[in-house]
């Protein structure tokens, strides 16, 4: 497959430039907690990310990928809000860039990529965490899991970026590590580079065919740079 044609490169946030699951885990411990249920761990968090805060949290009550049926939506809303509250006051202070991100960010952005950011994690999270570890100059757009009605899979955001942009879905390249950045791709008809490192339910990614896998963000100037 060819990529000479890309000129948008779009990236997920947690598990593919952030690892933000030790800040996830303890908001959403102390969350659970607070509301008298029992401890979650870092590892149960960690396979309960990637579709948003508010499954997240519903799967932190429930101890489990499936949320109860049992939770009444007071409950839920309650620990949201308490999620939210907990996340902010950590202040990220947990979190930490995956190697080479902000390199290759550099690298691509001097060779003229325009670079979208394409997250589940709600939105007003977002700034404050590109500020703090200096990524905030390198996104045209920043898009949230609540920007538009639908997050990723569905391909609202990136039909978004193509449209913006004046681009064809050929021209675009979608960076994640879990299947639903892929499946976004894919619904979108654009291309896809997956890595093995980040958050994906405990499946391997290659699973879900993305056109690329990879071990580490310094594949992506590889492939792409070459190309270009």
């Amino acid at each position: 497959m060819s990529l000479n044609t890309i000129k948008l490169i779009a990236f997920d946030l947690d598990g593919t430039l952030l690892d933000s699951v030790p800040d996830l885990a303890e908001a959403a411990d102390k969350t659970v907690r607070a509301l008298g249920y029992p401890s979650v761990s870092l590892e149960q968090v960690k396979s309960y990310v990637g579709n948003g805060a508010d499954l997240l949290i519903g799967r932190a009550l429930s101890q489990n990928i499936h949320v109860s049926s049992d939770l009444d939506s007071a409950t839920l809303a309650k620990a949201r809000q308490l999620f939210d509250d907990f996340y902010q006051q950590g202040e990220h202070q947990l979190s930490h860039l995956y190697p080479h991100v902000k390199s290759v960010l550099e690298q691509l952005h001097q060779a003229g990529f325009t670079l979208a950011l394409v997250t589940n994690k709600p939105a007003k999270f977002v700034p404050e965490i590109l500020e703090k570890h200096g990524l905030s100059g390198y996104f045209t757009d920043v898009i949230g899991g609540d920007t538009f009605i639908n997050k990723k899979p569905d391909p609202e955001a990136l039909h978004w970026l193509l449209a913006k942009h004046g681009l064809s879905a050929g021209e675009m390249l979608m960076i994640g590590d879990s299947k639903n950045d892929i499946l976004a791709a894919q619904n979108a008809g654009c291309h896809s580079f997956a890595l093995t490192y980040g958050y994906n339910h405990g499946e391997p990614i290659a699973n879900s065919n993305p056109d690329y896998v990879a071990d580490s963000l310094l594949e992506l100037l590889d492939i792409v740079l070459v190309a270009a």
